[in-house]
């Protein structure tokens, strides 16, 4: 009987690579190139309070952001990345809420609220917007038709 010696480090070496392999998926790589955005929206020269932004790329995930009391808003591309996707985006912005009715009895209804833009800055929109790595101060001055 032949015995035949198999060496151990051809096996090393592709559990290795193996092992290489998984600790690099799922990190910071699965995330796409993301720029920070933020602004300021006035409508006829005044800030734009509540209003919701949607930043859509021409391909992927959109964006999203509410302004503040003074116009403001930042993007979010998910629950815990910032940013919206580095290229072209068609930019919607509307100003209608769906109301709805707390049953809890606890006072926290909330009124529909009317959409006080015109169709072109939301669902016929032809606001666009070019966002780049870094970060990116995009400001939406809406004046009335």
């Amino acid at each position: 009987m032949t015995r035949v010696k198999i060496s151990a480090a051809p096996l090393s070496f592709l559990c290795s690579l193996l092992i290489l392999g998984i600790a690099g998926c799922g990190g910071a790589s699965d995330t796409p190139p993301l720029g920070t955005v933020s602004g300021t929206v006035t409508w006829n020269g005044e800030p734009l309070q509540d209003a919701y932004l949607t930043f859509q790329p021409e391909t992927g995930r959109a964006s999203i952001g509410r302004t503040d009391s003074n116009g403001q808003y930042s993007l979010a591309y998910t629950g815990d990345k910032n940013g919206a996707l580095v290229g072209k985006h068609t930019v919607m912005i509307t100003t209608a809420t769906e109301g709805y009715s707390d049953e809890s009895g606890e006072g926290n209804d909330r009124p529909a609220r009317e959409e006080i833009l015109p169709a072109k800055y939301h669902s016929a929109s032809e606001l666009t917007a070019e966002v780049t790595s870094g970060s990116n101060t995009i400001d939406f001055d809406l004046p009335t038709e």
